[in-house]
């Protein structure tokens, strides 16, 4: 029996409301007075519901393995990382409405800045300083114009947020076993493509010849080329009412959550705006529709990933000043983690374990005086796998029968 057969046999439906938060990329190391942004972030409210609850780390994958989103995320939903190959670029595509058939290729782009050197193509910004919005719905509109089609394949450029895009490609005898071309640094070349099975030299070949197109095209813009990450087809992952019992809505501004939402069987609950307030407001307006609430935090990660910790500290702090409005809807269990930890001082994702805050009338507290890192470290629930955190709350909201005699 795998583990959905486990839960399907295992699960049982009543009315109580699980709320999973998930301030992406939360978990960091000593920035400030040798404290975490976690640590060092005034955040009364987060405190005061650790006093009140049980803590403990969660590890994303396995540990000493840094992860990337979407399979954290996968973990978090109860589901085996291992088991599903969810490419990014299905996950942006899906995020942005576009519909993906069997054998469409999805891929994640970033438009990036690159210099020419000795007739090499170097890579100087990855996100080609986060472009507006707006001006990647522009570059966008130019590209589907004029390759729309390329080389007997349908093509579809979407914007997403900032330098993220989605790209779809719709033809005959399509693979997607293809690297990335993101080369994670600046002052690198783009990779070649490397694909490994003969359908995905033949996306390769059209790939290629298409980014010496968008090159072309976008010579004298700013943002001047495009980084093509998460190359992939679109897996069937049972949903997780069938799996759990659960029915599940996701509440998330970038596209790349709510498609990994969608993709697990969530309703995606449509926010009026981008700030963490629109979010709570879909929340209270959506309370009572729903049994289990996937509410996600983008920022975090954001100035993470920038090397940014007063950001990243700031946004921690807007979540507390906000928490007692999450709080007043009265969730019989709340959980508060994140998806993998991105230290600032290392401006990407970690293999560090993410701080997690379990609260049920079930919960024992375990002593701890606030949410940080280090009372993690010494919380109730002690080092845990991601994929163990939804059936955790489950037990606690009384949906799981007893398993054998």
């Amino acid at each position: 029996m795998n583990r959905e057969e486990f839960f399907k046999d295992l699960h049982q439906v009543n009315d109580t409301k699980l709320l999973l938060i998930v301030m992406d990329g939360v978990g960091g190391l000593p920035v400030k007075e040798g404290k975490t942004e976690l640590e060092y972030a005034h955040t009364p409210n987060l405190d005061a519901l650790a006093r009140r609850s049980t803590l403990g780390l969660s590890h994303p994958i396995a540990r000493g393995i840094t992860p990337g989103s979407g399979p954290s995320h996968l973990a978090l939903f109860g589901y085996d990382p291992f088991a599903y190959d969810i490419g990014r670029g299905v996950l942006e595509n899906l995020g942005l409405g576009v519909e993906l058939g069997p054998g469409d290729v999805a891929i994640r782009g970033n438009f990036c800045t690159v210099e020419y050197k000795d007739g090499r193509r170097i890579v100087v910004d990855r996100r080609a300083g986060r472009i507006p919005t707006e001006e990647n719905r522009r570059l966008c509109a130019l590209l589907q114009e004029k390759l729309g089609e390329y080389k007997g394949v349908s093509v579809t450029f979407t914007p997403g947020m900032e330098h993220r895009c989605a790209i779809r490609l719709r033809g005959e005898g399509l693979g997607a076993t293809l690297n990335d071309t993101d080369p994670q640094k600046t002052g690198l070349e783009p990779l070649p493509f490397e694909p490994r099975d003969e359908e995905s030299k033949r996306t390769a070949e059209v790939l290629k010849g298409l980014l010496e197109e968008v090159a072309g095209l976008l010579k004298e813009e700013k943002a001047n080329f495009l980084l093509l990450r998460g190359i992939a087809h679109c897996p069937h992952i049972p949903p997780m009412n069938q799996v759990f019992g659960l029915k599940p809505a996701a509440i998330a501004t970038y596209p790349m959550y709510r498609g990994l939402a969608q993709l697990v069987g969530m309703e995606v609950l449509k926010v009026e705006g981008m700030a963490i307030e629109d979010e709570i407001s879909t929340l209270e307006a959506n309370w009572d529709r729903y049994t289990f609430f996937y509410f996600h935090v983008k920022k975090t990660d954001s100035y993470g990933e920038d090397g940014n910790p007063d950001s990243k500290i700031s946004v921690i702090e807007e979540v507390d000043r906000l928490l007692p409005r999450i709080e007043a809807l009265k969730p019989d269990v709340l959980v508060i983690t994140g998806d993998h930890s991105t230290p600032s001082v290392l401006k990407g994702h970690s293999w560090h374990p993410n701080p997690l805050i379990i609260h049920s009338p079930f919960a024992i507290p375990d002593g701890s005086t606030e949410f940080g890192e280090r009372s993690c470290m010494r919380g109730g629930l002690g080092h845990l796998n991601a994929m163990d955190v939804l059936p955790l709350m489950l037990a606690h909201g009384l949906r799981l029968k007893k398993f054998g005699a």
